[in-house]
């Protein structure tokens, strides 16, 4: 892979949607992230073990990202009073909410649904996946929002 090969990619990827992509080829492996890790570089003492990279030590949370981590907890603690089942994300993906921009979401807060019943759309590598309730129910809580990006596992919405 050539460095015009590189750029490029990450130009696309700066342009998309995307927190995270991985592209393997030829033995070849290249990581891109948008996540946010604050990383300060330390060099690299020659002659020593260590693998011959940037070393990274994690940077102390300032003020306010201490206060998000804490509503991040309350929040948490506010989702496990919600009641009903999670139902999780099958698949890797990007989160639709609706059929269509600008149409009505396929359900919301205190819809009742029918086992097999489409909750929304997970789109992985250009295909449209209907992930269908997995019984009857009525929807407590939505756990995604509109083009969210996904990780297997995921929850998606509470079901009772």
């Amino acid at each position: 892979m050539d460095i015009q090969e590189i750029k490029d990619l990450m130009r696309q990827f700066d342009q998309s949607e995307l927190r995270e992509f991985s592209y393997k080829v030829n033995g070849e492996e290249l990581s891109f992230s948008k996540n946010e890790l604050k990383v300060i570089p330390q060099p690299v003492i020659n002659g020593s073990n260590e693998s011959q990279s940037v070393i990274g030590q994690q940077v102390e949370p300032t003020q306010s990202e201490v206060s998000s981590e804490d509503s991040i907890q309350v929040n948490d603690e506010a989702a496990q009073a919600v009641e009903g089942e999670l139902v999780e994300s099958p698949l890797v993906g990007v989160a639709y909410l609706s059929p269509g921009p600008g149409k009505d979401n396929f359900v919301s807060v205190g819809s009742q649904v029918k086992k097999g019943q489409t909750l929304m759309i997970i789109e992985a590598m250009k295909v449209m996946n209907e992930i269908p309730a997995p019984k009857d129910g009525i929807i407590t809580e939505i756990l995604v929002s509109n083009e969210e990006v996904l990780e297997f596992g995921s929850g998606l919405v509470r079901l009772k």
